[in-house]
């Protein structure tokens, strides 16, 4: 099953797919033809919209690339909880001059007309946040030729998505921008998530189907840690946010080295999940009493978060980013995957080279 892993890329660098706009197809194209595994982000996309863009990636690569889904999440909103929350709320929709969004606007994300397309029209990788696909879905796509990879943020979510028969389980640390991939999401364990390099070591030890780290990682080296912890590739995010083929705003993208953004916090201000993202005004004003609702806040959010981009305010933006972001490199996606594979077997050779000196 590794090897079904590594035959999907030279390199062991997946690019994360970061939904909203910024995993467009020409980002994942870049980072396949480069060597690495480029995915889209299926999420907040309509159905057709995912399709069109997965023909739009064939026409721009012949190699191997993967498609992220959201998995539907349970009712257990309190709708009085997000209703003081709007309240609170009403005075960013005076600011900008917009209306707050609809919190009932949907919580399956389309799920079921998504993972339509993917059986319809076969991708090689498929990877789900938020949850675990039913073992059914699980063994379609395995015989339609698609790779299933599932996140988890614990060895006992990782044990559960081996036990549902996903290929790979995608191990991601706290350290992660944007949402944590959390199968429940507990407010009593908030900020309670593990390192990247013991929750690899931790789930390594519980698992036999291959991993792949996420969370925090922005130079080769780091891939290298993880790959000796026990991974088999290691997925990137916020490196690759920065990027020239990313469909990031300009302005978040300016904030990853921004000296004013000094560090990130998990909030649930702009979603109603926990969430990693660069402390701006609204996350400071509104994360403490933002509640456990999503997608509800994510819908209600919306709207304000929008006009803020059209704005050009980053402090009323969701800067999503992981805790390396001060490390971002502004290159194209290709060269960044190169001079990452570079900086890995850089790394791999003077850890040799400490071993033979021994």
């Amino acid at each position: 099953m590794s090897s079904a892993l590594t035959g999907l890329f030279r390199h062991p660098i997946v690019q994360a797919p970061m939904a909203g706009g910024v995993s467009l197809p020409r980002l994942a194209a870049a980072v396949s033809e480069a060597g690495g595994l480029g995915f889209l982000a299926a999420g907040y996309k309509t159905a057709d919209g995912l399709y069109q863009e997965i023909k739009q990636l064939r026409g721009l690569t012949g190699l191997p690339f993967g498609v992220n889904l959201f998995m539907p999440q349970p009712e257990y909103a309190d709708p009085a909880a997000v209703e003081v929350y709007a309240h609170q709320l009403a005075g960013e929709a005076t600011w900008y001059e917009t209306e707050l969004g609809d919190p009932e606007s949907g919580r399956d994300d389309g799920y079921d007309a998504k993972l339509a397309v993917l059986l319809d029209n076969p991708v090689p990788a498929a990877s789900f946040h938020f949850g675990i696909p039913s073992s059914e879905t699980l063994e379609s796509l395995r015989r339609a030729g698609t790779f299933t990879l599932v996140t988890a943020t614990t060895p006992e979510e990782a044990l559960a998505v081996q036990y549902a028969g996903a290929d790979a389980v995608i191990a991601q640390g706290v350290e992660a921008g944007g949402h944590q991939g959390t199968h429940r999401d507990l407010p009593e364990q908030d900020g309670s998530g593990l390192g990247l390099l013991s929750l690899v070591a931790q789930i390594r030890e519980t698992v036999t189907i291959p991993i792949v780290a996420a969370g925090g990682i922005m130079r080769g080296s780091q891939i290298a840690a993880v790959l000796a912890a026990g991974a088999s590739a290691a997925q990137l995010g916020t490196a690759f946010l920065a990027t020239h083929e990313s469909g990031a705003h300009d302005v978040h993208k300016q904030a990853l080295t921004n000296p004013l953004y000094v560090r990130t916090e998990l909030t649930r201000a702009f979603s109603g999940r926990p969430a990693r993202g660069l402390v701006n005004r609204f996350l400071r004003e509104h994360g403490p009493y933002a509640p456990a609702a999503y997608p509800e806040v994510h819908h209600l959010t919306a709207p304000l978060r929008k006009a803020a981009a059209k704005a050009k305010d980053p402090q009323g933006m969701a800067l999503w980013a992981g805790q390396g972001h001060r490390m971002a490199r502004e290159l194209p996606a290709g060269q960044l995957v190169e001079i990452l594979a570079a900086e890995v077997d850089a790394a791999r050779t003077a850890l040799s080279d400490t071993g033979d000196r021994r």
